[in-house]
């Protein structure tokens, strides 16, 4: 189905015995990561946490995988992109089950950092994955169902959550956890039906191991990294303060959920479109456009629209920060060596869970002063510069 929206692709090209169930796993994995993340933001308002607790909350998401991302990389680089998606998976179940039990902030902060090292081996090993699914002239076809199939997921789990809750102002968080739980119990058995690739990795046969000061000193990743911390981080945020600023704003449960959705369907729809915008307009011009718009989205879901009008500015954002998001992972393997691209992709992602855990608990902050508006207000300047710093890039190239 995924693959009508993108170019045809066959057999000889790609091997759908590992991209198939990739694709469900990544789907499941997505839906289960948005209905945990929103529905700890819904019980930290049921135990009347500050909003400087739910920033703290958010940051324990990125806290353990700066420590371990580099090691998880190379661990990937030696061949064990499976079993990476093992591991994960089984954090997951273990993540989700604690959130049943955790009944103060301690507990979600706990939960919240397993949740955190789970998304990480699961992200990692799945976009190494995908690079063992294609060939060459297949890979922005398999990135492109690989992130439709993450947006699936993305708008899944909102929907979830605004089915449960209805018109209440918070929903049946219990409930939901189940739930998420049981979703993850089947995202560890369809992982298990992906196989380690029986080829050694040709850089292992001569111990071949480049150092992290030289990977970070390839032209122009910088910049891409630095537009991909924010793209990923302003998408964590507004997944995590829309609920504050539909309370603030008397906004209910399922409606919230509708705006998530919406992104997330702009989203589907982007990516979908990723590969013939590639192609037509080309990855570095690409990135600095979408980098903007999403900007652009956030400073106007800043400010105190009808909901018609905050509809369209979580569209323009859902679709700019879907090409943006998949165009930083498709370009860093671009401009990494093929012995170091699960290491080059792991400090992408350690470099967004250091802007999920430094951001969070910076606007939180800022919000306990301006509310949710002024966070929507540092996203946008901050994507509007990442933008600036890529088109740099692509200049000096």
């Amino acid at each position: 189905m995924l693959d009508r929206f993108t170019t045809r692709i066959t057999t000889s090209d790609i091997d759908l015995r590992l991209l198939a169930p990739l694709l469900f796993h990544t789907t499941i994995v997505q839906t289960i990561i948005a209905i945990v993340r929103v529905t700890t933001s819904y019980r930290a308002v049921e135990l009347g946490l500050s909003v400087v607790w739910l920033g703290a909350i958010a940051a324990a998401f990125a806290l353990l995988p700066i420590l371990i991302a580099v090691s998880i990389g190379r661990f990937i680089d030696r061949g064990h992109d499976a079993t990476a998606a093992w591991i994960g998976s089984a954090l997951l179940i273990a993540a989700c089950a604690g959130f049943l039990f955790s009944l103060g902030a301690v507990g979600l902060l706990a939960c919240t950092a397993v949740l955190g090292v789970a998304h990480l081996f699961l992200m990692t090993s799945q976009q190494m994955l995908c690079l063992r699914a294609a060939g060459t002239l297949r890979r922005e076809n398999v990135f492109g169902n690989f992130m439709v199939a993450s947006a699936v997921g993305q708008g899944l789990g909102p929907f979830v959550v605004g089915w449960a809750g209805g018109s209440a102002t918070v929903p049946p968080t219990h409930l939901l956890f189940v739930t998420s739980l049981g979703l993850a119990m089947s995202a560890f058995a369809i992982a298990l039906t992906m196989r380690p690739s029986r080829d050694r990795p040709t850089h292992l046969n001569d111990g071949e191991v480049l150092p992290v000061h030289m990977l970070v000193r390839v032209p122009g990743l910088g910049a891409i990294l630095l537009a991909s911390v924010m793209g990923v981080t302003a998408g964590d945020l507004i997944v995590i303060y829309l609920p504050l600023l539909g309370t603030e704003r008397g906004i209910d449960v399922a409606a919230i959920g509708f705006l998530l959705t919406v992104r997330a369907g702009a989203t589907f729809i982007s990516r979908a479109l990723y590969a013939r915008l590639v192609t037509g307009i080309g990855r570095w011009r690409l990135m600095v456009g979408s980098t903007f718009a999403a900007g652009l989205g956030c400073a106007c879901l800043a400010l105190p629209l009808p909901f018609w009008a905050m509809g369209a500015a979580i569209t323009i954002i859902g679709f700019a920060l879907g090409i943006s998001t998949t165009l930083s992972i498709t370009m860093v393997f671009d401009l990494a060596a093929a012995n170091a691209r699960g290491t080059v992709n792991s400090l992408r992602i350690m470099g967004n869970r250091v802007g999920q855990l430094v951001l969070p608990f910076a606007v939180g902050l800022v919000a306990a002063a301006t509310g949710v508006a002024g966070i929507l207000f540092i996203i946008a300047a901050s994507l509007c510069a990442s933008a600036l710093a890529v088109q740099a890039a692509k200049q000096s190239r």
